[in-house]
């Protein structure tokens, strides 16, 4: 998740905080959604950032793990490998493919040609995206690994209505699980007509601002199959009540993006809600499952058969490397 301003925090945030007692997690977040929305002192993510640490104090506090903190349903979910993209061609994609299921995987999230031309290998507007091309990456990923291993594709919003549509039903063919995030999400009309139109599930909102309420507009209108959030809109109380509000419905609701929060979050939720665990970004070369310096471990460890183990130490079970962060202050 993203971090904190600085200012922010010592201006706003200490001055809203101070003196509050932290465990009134759904006070201080209502007061800050209002900072955020009405107000314009707090960016989103600010708040997230603020409502994730509330939530690893109280966990400290009460000797348990967040996600049992929010309710518990699982010490372990399952991962699906989450690829970068503009990677190269099909066979880059497929190798990439065929190592993860052997890593463990039982499920392969494409990011295919992004704000990227692959014919000329630069860096491309959003829009037009290459959707023949980015299909091209998905047939030769599920030959790859057959017709067992789930598989997802996610172009981050480069197509159109049409492109959308068209991509869909090819991935149809494919028998792919989800498309997520095709179109610019500014555009909740096309998403409706594109969630009426195909089978396979639509999943987003992505990158929406508005947190869990703008989420269930989109899930009153029609406009996906499946929501999206992480907790940059809105922390774990933001991501909670739409996840409680996706199991009223019978609707999933999967958990964007990596970390901490994120592992708790889904162990908390019924499967049958948030069934996956994103983990990445991967490509070729790179070894996930060595932590990054300011950590001593990795926050989502996986067993060879591709799921997340969640932490059992208090809170959200972060194990900071405070020599390497002391080290490297600013």
């Amino acid at each position: 998740m993203l971090g904190g301003n600085k200012a922010t925090m010592e201006g706003a945030i200490k001055n809203l905080l101070v003196g509050e007692d932290p465990l009134n997690r759904e006070k201080l977040w209502h007061w800050m959604d209002q900072m955020s929305t009405f107000g314009h002192s707090l960016a989103e993510h600010e708040l997230g950032v603020v409502d994730c640490a509330l939530w690893d104090l109280a966990g400290q506090k009460a000797g348990m793990p967040v996600y049992q903190l929010l309710g518990g349903t699982r010490d372990r979910v399952e991962a699906y490998a989450s690829t970068y993209p503009n990677l190269g061609g099909p066979e880059v994609y497929e190798e990439l493919a065929r190592e993860c299921v052997a890593r463990g995987y039982k499920a392969f999230k494409v990011h295919a040609n992004i704000c990227w031309n692959p014919h000329t290998r630069e860096p491309a507007p959003q829009l037009p995206g290459f959707p023949k091309e980015d299909v091209e990456i998905c047939r030769a990923v599920r030959e790859a690994v057959g017709d067992d291993i789930v598989l997802m594709l996610d172009p981050f919003g480069v197509y159109t209505l049409e492109e959308s549509l068209w991509v869909a039903r090819e991935l149809e063919e494919l028998n792919y699980y989800w498309l997520e995030h095709p179109m610019v999400e500014t555009r909740v009309e096309s998403y409706r007509r594109l969630t009426e139109q195909t089978s396979i599930a639509i999943c987003s909102p992505e990158h929406v601002k508005g947190g869990p309420f703008t989420r269930a507009e989109w899930l009153l209108q029609g406009a996906c199959d499946m929501l999206r959030i992480d907790v940059n809109y809105g922390g774990i109380t933001g991501c909670w009540k739409l996840i409680n509000l996706c199991q009223l419905y019978g609707v999933q609701c999967e958990i964007h993006g990596v970390g901490a929060p994120h592992v708790h979050l889904a162990a908390a939720a019924p499967e049958a809600t948030c069934r996956y665990y994103e983990r990445g970004l991967l490509r070729p070369g790179r070894d996930y499952d060595e932590s990054l310096p300011h950590l001593d471990q990795i926050a989502d460890p996986m067993d060879d058969e591709g799921r997340v183990h969640v932490s059992q130490e208090p809170g959200l079970g972060i194990a900071y490397n405070w020599d390497y962060i002391d080290d490297n202050r600013i």
